[in-house]
């Protein structure tokens, strides 16, 4: 199945669809934001984007009160949790200036609601599709409202078991929406390399007609090119202007260096992947003929001889006689003189 995503055409083996995944890297720093917004777009990305939460929406007061600090990133961070939460959440009215300079920058602008208001929010900006977070696979309210709007639902994976995500796709089908992209994902950051398990790609590939994709929260570039190699028909990638900075998920991101890699390469191995058929192109003809061997005499032979083994050898380039048509030239009567090191040719042979 393809299906359309912001006008593009999404399937699987197809040129892989690009996130850059800016989430809440822009640390509740609207110019940050846009500085990434212009990154997204000079690297390649087919969208940004963003995170709709607030502190009410996304965390209990009980959550607040035991967990002061999120301890279980490879970076630092400032205060409470419900103090970074203030600082990093997008304000109702930063959604449309965001969306507003995406629409100036030629990227579309595409976020993750995590409550149905949220929802209702990203609907008045109008975003051509939905991504639905790991965290809400099991929010059943969310997933039928996401699924109502009757646009796109890209399902991220994460911490899910098959059954879980075979609910999730029924709910979203139940509510008539049959434009699905389900994405592979390891909600760890990062994750280890022997929990990443990419081949999952090809088994919801056979489980599932809908494109298959990957979100992907691995260090660098090479495990999402992997997933390309696989036929992942959209990738996902978390993103940031530098790895260094302060925040949630900055030190897991592409940098613009990285992400532009990740655009680049991806449609490259897609370009690559190319037919299950067998294909000699025109520059590989070209080259047999100059790499190819072809039989070559070993010493001056005059006219009359009868070629032997002893004769000849193969040699560069391969316009002449092959080694494998050497048993048709066995035995064969010469008609000329054919000097040492020279390509013997079918009219020099006796008929």
């Amino acid at each position: 199945m393809v299906i359309k995503l912001n006008n593009t055409e999404v399937g699987n083996f197809l040129k892989p669809y690009i996130i850059a995944e800016v989430g809440s890297n822009h640390n509740g720093d609207i110019d940050l934001a846009k500085k990434l917004i212009t990154a997204a777009k000079e690297a390649g990305a087919n969208c940004v984007k963003f995170q709709s939460w607030s502190p009410d929406s996304l965390i209990a007061e009980e959550e607040y009160q035991r967990n002061q600090v999120y301890n279980d990133s490879p970076k630092k961070h400032f205060g409470s949790l419900r103090a970074m939460c203030e600082k990093y959440y997008l304000r109702r009215e930063q959604h449309f200036e965001l969306n507003n300079y995406c629409i100036a920058a030629g990227i579309q602008f595409i976020s993750t609601p995590f409550s149905l208001q949220e929802v209702d929010l990203l609907e008045e900006i109008n975003v051509p599709f939905y991504k639905v977070a790991s965290m809400d696979i099991n929010n059943i309210d969310l997933l039928k409202y996401v699924a109502s709007k009757k646009k796109p639902v890209v399902l991220s994976t994460g911490m899910a078991t098959f059954g879980e995500i075979d609910n999730a796709v029924k709910i979203i089908e139940h509510e008539g929406n049959n434009e699905i992209v389900i994405l592979h994902c390891i909600a760890v950051y990062p994750p280890k390399y022997k929990d990443i398990n990419l081949r999952n790609i090809t088994t919801l590939m056979e489980m599932y007609d809908y494109p298959i994709g990957f979100s992907d929260h691995s260090i660098g570039s090479a495990i999402p090119l992997a997933s390309v190699a696989l036929g992942s028909c959209l990738i996902e990638k978390h993103f940031t202007l530098n790895k260094d900075m302060d925040g949630w998920d900055h030190a897991v991101s592409a940098d613009p260096e990285e992400m532009k890699n990740i655009v680049q390469e991806s449609a490259n191995i897609n370009i690559a992947l190319g037919s299950t058929k067998r294909i000699i192109s025109d520059d590989e003809k070209a080259k047999k003929i100059r790499f190819r061997r072809s039989v070559v005499i070993k010493k001056d032979l005059q006219k009359g001889h009868i070629l032997s083994e002893e004769d000849f050898t193969y040699k560069r380039p391969g316009e002449g006689i092959q080694p494998d048509e050497k048993k048709y030239i066995l035995g064969r009567k010469i008609i000329k003189d054919i000097k040492a090191d020279e390509l013997i040719k079918w009219s020099d042979l006796q008929e």
